[in-house]
């Protein structure tokens, strides 16, 4: 396969100036503010899956406007003391699936939970979190450009807002200890984990793979597949919307959230990622706020290191949060 965007050397020496509008602060203060403002407990309700090494709850928290969102927790059976937690953010288009399949945190001793993506998860409709919120017409089919005509209306502003809400709702149980909290995702996931990283102070840790929605314009001019592709789809269809439209992205870049990050942090990063352009993912490892290591995978897809990288974080995590 060959490179799909610029070469090593080149993503090194690559730090865009990412356009930040003059209210982003007072944006992101304001919609945290009312999501909190609306937060109810966080409901965790014991699951039976027949598994004895772990225990699983089926949880819903509060995000966005006090909406219900689902997700998984997973303890060590038996953990005495506050754990460290790994918060997890999904993939584009997946959904917190079944309680069982996700256990490689907890059967190294961390509290992991699991955050479902709304309105996504089409591979199963267990647990699935809706997305209440005007889906407008006119949008591109998929996620990135649902209400893109103006930042409160977005989609983004609701999973990110979710994604903070997240933290609290682990934060919030007895059996974590709320300053050891580290986010975490792939793709999307990674994403997340670098915009909540720069509106969550406190966090011990973040580790981002292969992330998306970083330097998003160009992300939109160069990526080879979905989702980037929905966006330029959009506009070759609304063609005087382009202005308004990166106006609207740039509220929720993860590379430009990110800087504002002070958590330590391990990035991932495949060089030949034809969904997240690796120059997007470096825009976001060079501006990234607080220390930070990096593992480039040269002859990967989008698929990264995946269990080899897995093995990287676990080192690391013990090595930040014990």
């Amino acid at each position: 396969m060959p490179l799909t965007d610029l070469s090593l050397a080149e993503c090194l020496a690559y730090r865009p100036e990412l356009p930040a509008p003059a209210d982003l602060d007072a944006f992101w203060g304001r919609t945290l503010a009312a999501a909190e403002a609306a937060a109810a407990p966080t409901r965790f309700e014991p699951v039976d899956t027949g598994l004895t090494q772990i225990d699983s709850y089926d949880v819903t928290a509060t995000g966005f406007d006090g909406q219900p969102v689902r997700g998984w927790l997973h303890l060590p059976a038996g953990a005495t003391g506050p754990l460290g937690c790994v918060v997890e953010y999904l993939g584009y288009g997946r959904g917190r699936g079944l309680p069982h399949q996700s256990l490689f945190w907890s059967s190294a001793g961390y509290a992991h939970l699991i955050m479902d993506s709304r309105a996504q998860g089409w591979s199963t409709a267990l647990g699935a979190t809706p997305d209440p919120a005007e889906y407008r017409p006119g949008s591109v089919p998929g996620f990135l450009t649902r209400g893109i005509e103006s930042p409160d209306t977005y989609y983004y502003r609701r999973i990110i807002t979710d994604a903070v809400r997240f933290v609290a709702a682990a934060r919030s149980h007895p059996a974590i200890d709320p300053a050891r909290v580290v986010v975490t995702g792939i793709s999307q996931g990674g994403g997340l984990s670098l915009a909540v990283a720069g509106l969550v102070p406190g966090l011990a840790g973040v580790m981002p793979d292969v992330p998306f929605l970083c330097d998003i314009r160009r992300g939109v001019e160069t990526a080879a597949l979905p989702p980037y592709t929905e966006v330029s789809e959009y506009l070759r269809l609304h063609r005087g919307s382009t202005e308004q439209v990166f106006r609207t992205l740039s509220y929720f870049d993860a590379a430009l959230l990110a800087t504002r990050a002070t958590a330590p942090s391990l990035f991932s990063i495949a060089l030949m990622d034809r969904i997240c352009p690796p120059s997007t993912c470096f825009a976001a490892y060079h501006g990234y706020g607080g220390a930070k290591e990096l593992r480039v995978y040269e002859f990967n897809d989008h698929e990264g290191g995946a269990e080899h990288q897995q093995l990287q974080q676990l080192a690391w995590l013990r090595t930040t949060i014990g």
